[in-house]
């Protein structure tokens, strides 16, 4: 069973770290729950404080991922049209891989302004550069969070299981 346990947290921690850059994948709490399938098995022990700790580091970045592309957007101008822009843009661009998930959310925010504001593109290009800016440092933020916990998770099966 400590087998099933360890195979099933490790995909999902693996599945974690692409999720943090596909906005269909909650990254973060995937990686969690590869965490607490481990503490789950009886040869690999976890600290409980561990689990609490990286649930509360998961919680907060998961918060932080909304909020932050939204700020980036208000902070240089931007309106909502410009964050729904950034989502949809981003799923286009997965499926225009590798430059439209780079370019995506910038002009789906881009053209979001302009579909508000069509007489400002100055203001338009501003508010998408926030919005991109903030979308780059929300999923940093996922990506480092979750490769954290793929090495820990991998730390902690090798050290006990093996």
């Amino acid at each position: 069973m400590d087998t099933i346990l360890i195979i099933l947290g490790l995909i999902c921690c693996v599945v974690a770290v692409f999720g943090s850059f596909l906005p269909v994948l909650p990254g973060p709490m995937l990686s969690w729950v590869g965490l607490l399938l481990l503490y789950f098995t009886e040869k690999i022990t976890i600290n409980y404080w561990v689990l609490g700790l990286t649930l509360l580091l998961s919680l907060l970045i998961t918060v932080l991922d909304y909020v932050i592309p939204a700020q980036g957007t208000k902070r240089f101008g931007g309106t909502k049209y410009g964050i729904w822009g950034t989502n949809i843009g981003l799923i286009i661009g997965l499926f225009v891989p590798p430059l439209g998930f780079i370019l995506g959310p910038f002009l789906g925010a881009f053209i979001g302004e302009l579909l508000y504001n069509s007489n400002d593109k100055d203001a338009a290009f501003k508010a998408a550069m926030g919005s991109f800016i903030g979308f780059l440092i929300s999923n940093f933020m996922k990506f480092v969070l979750c490769l954290s916990f793929l090495i820990l998770f991998i730390y902690l099966a090798f050290k006990y299981y093996c």
